[in-house]
């Protein structure tokens, strides 16, 4: 579905945030993981086609990105939710839908009226489709931002820190609507929070200094953490002295229970099973460590 080549680009004042990119995104959903200032955004914007690179090939859905009608072609199959999305906050929701799928070349007002009643359905905005988009919380208007991402019925969808203000409610909720819609298309979830893909993505990336630190399965960049990965109580509140970094901890009577990332520790330290967010961490503690390390 997508083809990266040696994707470079830098901006003005030498700034270079994607350095030789080569990445292949199937169909379902593809989670993009990295810390904030990793290139995520970039790589984001460029597969949109709102930012040039500065060198490299991209083809999205058999379409070349460096042309102009390949450009037009992606963007009549494309939805995408940017990191900031401007709003018109005098609008109603259901104004503001109506006018960005006439954009989308919605032109029958029947069809469009439908699209928009489906999509404030499925983010749950419909109860308050007539208020102005002014009066909406950060989460509401997120929500609003998802909506106008599906209107089209896209082939890709390409969503940019989704659950940024959502509480946990709506990001489960939001997990679970991409999940329904990666068996229509293909999405571009881009996030720095790692359970966002924990359970939806098949495949993934780690990015991280403009580069791919890892692609594949999450079940491997998970089996990279595998005997990494210890509990261990403490009494006096810190945690142990040898640990590589420290993933949550939790109060117990006993003392402080710390889920930590290491070699083996000292005794009393019990062997867990890996999460995607500890091979995750592994991975990033492990280039940081040693950063001539070649990426997986």
């Amino acid at each position: 579905m997508i083809t990266l080549n040696q994707l470079r680009k830098t901006y003005s004042g030498g700034v270079t945030a994607l350095r030789g990119i080569d990445l292949d995104i199937g169909a379902g959903m593809f989670g993009l993981v990295g810390p904030n200032g990793a290139g995520k955004t970039t790589l984001m914007r460029i597969l949109a086609g709102v930012v040039r690179p500065t060198s490299g090939r991209v083809l999205v859905l058999g379409h070349d990105l460096a042309t102009a009608a390949g450009k037009r072609a992606v963007k009549a199959q494309l939805g995408y939710l940017p990191q900031a999305l401007g709003l018109y906050p005098d609008l109603n929701a259901v104004e503001f839908l109506d006018y960005v799928a006439l954009l989308k070349g919605v032109a029958d007002a029947a069809a469009r009226r439908a699209q928009v009643e489906q999509v404030l359905a499925l983010v749950r905005l419909s109860q308050v489709a007539g208020r102005r988009l002014k009066t909406y919380s950060g989460g509401m208007q997120r929500r609003v931002g998802i909506a106008q991402a599906l209107l089209g019925e896209p082939r890709l969808l390409i969503v940019d820190e989704p659950t940024a203000g959502l509480d946990p409610e709506e990001r489960v909720r939001l997990r679970n609507l991409l999940s329904e819609m990666a068996q229509r298309c293909t999405v571009i979830l881009s996030t720095h929070i790692v359970e966002d893909i924990s359970q939806s993505c098949n495949d993934l990336a780690v990015i991280g200094q403009g580069q791919v630190l890892f692609h594949g399965r999450p079940r491997d960049l998970i089996g990279q953490a595998r005997g990494h990965v210890w509990a261990v109580t403490t009494t006096t509140g810190q945690p142990p002295a040898d640990a590589l970094s420290v993933v949550s901890s939790v109060q117990l009577e006993s003392g402080t229970r710390y889920r930590v990332l290491g070699e083996t520790l000292a005794a009393g330290a019990e062997p867990v099973e890996p999460t995607l967010e500890d091979g995750y961490m592994w991975l990033m503690q492990r280039l940081t460590a040693a950063p001539n390390l070649s990426p997986a």
